[in-house]
């Protein structure tokens, strides 16, 4: 007999299949339609329409954005990424070092923000309804109403301006000793932890408070076991899947969040390569950098449903 996770697991991953083909064409005809011309800006103003239309035809720019399409995703299948319009240097070389860069910061944020909520999230669930609860249900409602930037502008003239502690802008590559680490790294991932945990935390905790309001949970409560130990025995190993969910989701948001941080404290990462690309209008660097942070989220989302249908036993 078939396993039936098999068939979900099967599904789950020609949807995202689906949706990576939608994205790149969403992607691709979204950054055509930035204003302005390329030619134009990498020539200048000065430039005479001669070398502007002798430069768009160099680039294939003149050619029907159907065909073009077709060139960028064929690319993208063979790994060759193209070259930068402002660098002239191949893509995959730009994207390769500020990816470990930005892996880094992501890796650091996920090694601080995933155990603090797991931890503030189960307990709060033990502790469901006692003033602990409710002091953690409201820091985490009030860090979500907080946009990322406000947390990261607030970080840095707390932190760099008036007590001088941390620098301003984040050094990376500068980083030989573990106090330089926690120099760089310490604002960027206190804002990102901010972003994800308080996400994190909500979501753990409602997964764990339905799983003790199942019947054998309320049993085993019955029968005299103390809430740790229900929370621990019973409740924890029948809510991985909601909590694995929680945890790929709040990652996720990285996502969004790596672009507001890598701006705002000038961290060499994929995010700050990206924002500079839009301001030289240099489109297939924008597009290879935009379908980097596409299929990480996918990745991550696809990741999450599998454990999901894996962790559920009656799939099993």
């Amino acid at each position: 007999m078939t396993n039936p996770a098999l068939p979900l697991i099967a599904s789950r991953l020609v949807i995202s299949a689906i949706t990576l083909l939608i994205v790149s064409v969403a992607v691709f005809f979204a950054t055509t339609m930035l204003p302005g011309d390329t030619a134009t800006i990498l020539l200048g103003q000065a430039a005479t329409p001669e070398a502007v239309a002798g430069l768009r035809k160099a680039m294939h720019l003149d050619e029907p954005a159907v065909l073009r399409f077709l060139y960028w995703a064929g690319g993208l299948l063979s790994g060759d990424l193209g070259t930068s319009y402002a660098n002239d240097m191949p893509i995959a070389d730009l994207i390769a070092g500020r990816f470990v860069s930005s892996m880094k910061l992501a890796g650091i944020t996920a090694l601080v923000s995933v155990p603090l909520a797991l931890t503030l999230g189960i307990t709060a669930a033990m502790l469901k309804g006692s003033l602990y609860d409710r002091a953690v249900t409201v820091l985490t409602i009030g860090i979500i109403s907080v946009p990322e930037f406000m947390i990261a502008t607030s970080a840095v003239l707390f932190f760099a301006v008036y007590l001088q502690w941390l620098p301003a802008i984040s050094f990376a590559n500068e980083t030989v000793t573990w106090s330089d680490v926690l120099r760089v790294y310490a604002m960027p991932v206190l804002t990102l932890t901010f972003g994800v945990a308080s996400q994190m935390i909500r979501m753990t905790r409602a997964a764990v408070v339905e799983t003790l309001n199942t019947p054998y949970a309320e049993m085993a409560l019955l029968k005299g076991a103390s809430r740790g130990r229900v929370v621990l025995r019973h409740a924890l190993p029948n809510a991985v899947g909601p909590i694995v969910n929680a945890i790929a989701l709040s990652l996720s948001n990285l996502v969004g969040g790596v672009i507001i941080v890598e701006t705002i404290f000038n961290y060499p990462g994929i995010a700050k390569l990206m924002v500079d690309a839009v301001a030289t209008r240099d489109l297939p660097l924008i597009q290879s950098c935009a379908m980097v942070f596409c299929v990480g989220y996918l990745i991550l989302i696809t990741a999450a449903d599998v454990i999901a249908i894996l962790a559920n036993p009656r799939l099993r």
